[in-house]
């Protein structure tokens, strides 16, 4: 089963893990910044270069970025095949500081594939989703900023 989602909502962790919760899984893997557990989130970070943000904002093609998130889901799923359940859901619009921006949430039989699954999701939404953020700082200024793990990004190393 896969869920596959770009929404203006929180992200809902507990009802994600239940959509990818199965019987046969003796593991469910997700991430929380730079760890990996049950309960797994992208969450918003205060401070850029010593400066504070106080909020985020995401924009996306939804057409285009949900294709790609499909895209992931395929990827992940046919390097892992006994992957039971894969969920990816991404904010779009003004996200708070401390909510999650990106939740994956990943179910299988053995942990060692959803912990990798898992990782390779994140490392993919990062490189391929067409979803474009901005940040707001404390002093009244703003900045969209580039994601140098982006395929289209200047900085981007292949």
């Amino acid at each position: 089963m896969d869920f596959i989602e770009i929404t203006a909502d929180k992200i809902d962790v507990a009802a994600l893990t239940e959509k990818v919760a199965h019987p046969s899984c003796g593991a469910i893997a997700s991430f929380l910044g730079a760890r990996l557990n049950a309960f797994a989130l992208g969450v918003s970070r205060d401070n850029f270069e010593e400066k504070k943000v106080i909020q985020l904002e995401y924009e996306a093609y939804q057409p285009m970025a949900e294709k790609t998130l499909r895209s992931v889901a395929a990827q992940v799923r046919e390097r892992w095949p006994a992957l039971v359940g894969v969920a990816i859901v991404h904010r779009i619009g003004s996200v708070p500081i401390g909510e999650a921006s990106v939740a994956i949430v990943i179910s299988s039989p053995h942990r060692a594939d959803a912990l990798q699954a898992t990782q390779l999701a994140i490392d993919e939404v990062k490189a391929k989703v067409p979803i474009w953020k901005k940040e707001i700082y404390e002093d009244g200024t703003s900045n969209w900023k580039e994601n140098k793990e982006c395929e289209w990004s200047s900085s981007s190393v292949h």
